[in-house]
């Protein structure tokens, strides 16, 4: 039976996840996304707005990527940093990893292809929801002391971390 991991390390753990929540947000603006759709939902950014106004605060465009490096160098790769800290923070880096390239691909690809269709929005739309559901999933799992399982990103960074 592992141990209970003490209380700041439950509170801390799910706010890595704001990361890609952060990343999602303007997939919900997208034409006919979420958040266009259903305005009410829109208070949900309201937990990532510092994060999302930090990336904005740093010149051309770097703020994602200073604040990606200070992640990985400072905690995932710090071993004093304790074990379930540095696993939430390496599954949020690489869900906002997957989620930064997804958006490219919706952008490159989808957006010339389904201008103006159902499909971008839709799909779009969708993905918010999916990472929304990951974000309330990690703080549920983290408030219980337990390593949020989510498949293929939990064995990426457990494999990183041992």
């Amino acid at each position: 039976m592992r141990m209970q991991p003490p209380l700041w390390q439950k509170l801390v753990g799910p706010l890595f996840y704001l990361l890609p929540w952060s990343d999602a947000i303007p997939l919900g603006f997208a034409e006919g996304g979420l958040f266009l759709q259903y305005p009410m939902l829109q208070p949900l950014i309201l937990p990532a707005w510092p994060l999302i106004q930090l990336e904005r605060s740093i010149p051309l465009g770097l703020g994602g990527l200073l604040l990606f490096l200070a992640l990985f160098l400072g905690v995932v790769r710090n071993p004093e940093v304790p074990y379930f800290v540095r696993f939430n923070a390496l599954q949020a880096l690489l869900t906002s990893i997957a989620l930064i390239v997804l958006s490219l691909g919706f952008r490159l690809v989808l957006a010339p292809l389904a201008a103006g269709s159902l499909l971008l929005g839709t799909l779009s739309s969708a993905v918010v929801i999916a990472v929304l559901a990951i974000l309330v999933f990690a703080l549920v799992e983290c408030l219980r002391g337990r390593e949020p399982d989510l498949p293929g990103i939990s064995q990426a960074a457990r494999m990183q971390l041992y």
